[in-house]
């Protein structure tokens, strides 16, 4: 982007008048995308600043203003959901199952529900998991403990799971996150 306009401008170049035309309208217009995406940014982080139960969820690791806003949007009042598993369930957080005979066997996981809003957990999850060296509450130190034996992808679909089981509790019992210790 910051290159274009200096092409744009350069007279020596083989660009004909025709393409200078052409990509000059293409900037402008990515412009005017990176504004409209700016004021809906802007958008997005003042509802979860008005909204009671999103300022609640941000307050839990990997947890922001779009992720908060897509997980009320999406699960409205999650005491429809027995409990914190079922949720995750609800979202495909969960290992398949293949059991017969007393013999359990675990899949990958269900990728069943909403993916957006299982990739913005599982987003959020790896965000958690890059920043957790520096931090010392109990979720955390299982998941960096977690990427260590098992690797990056696996321990953060693994939090996110942790994570939607705790966005029950915050949503359907109306609690603050709180760190267990």
């Amino acid at each position: 982007r910051s290159c274009l306009a200096g092409i744009l401008e350069d007279g020596e170049n083989e660009l004909s008048p025709m393409a200078r035309e052409l990509f000059s309208a293409l900037r402008e217009e990515l412009c005017a995308l990176d504004d409209r995406v700016k004021q809906a940014d802007k958008r997005v982080k003042q509802l979860a600043q008005d909204h009671p139960v999103c300022q609640r969820l941000m307050k839990i690791p990997g947890i922001g203003p779009l992720n908060a806003t897509a997980l009320v949007a999406a699960i409205g009042h999650a005491g429809r959901f027995k409990n914190g598993g079922e949720l995750s369930a609800w979202l495909g957080l969960v290992p398949r199952q293949n059991s017969t005979g007393g013999q359990q066997r675990l899949l990958g996981i269900s990728k069943r529900g909403d993916g957006y809003v299982r990739a913005l957990l599982v987003q959020g999850a790896l965000s958690a998991l890059m920043r957790c060296q520096r931090r010392s509450d109990p979720q955390l130190v299982w998941a960096r403990q977690l990427r260590e034996q098992k690797g990056t992808k696996k321990a953060a679909v693994a939090l996110a799971n942790k994570m939607a089981r705790i966005i029950w509790s915050v949503m359907a019992k109306d609690r603050e996150y709180r760190i267990v210790v």
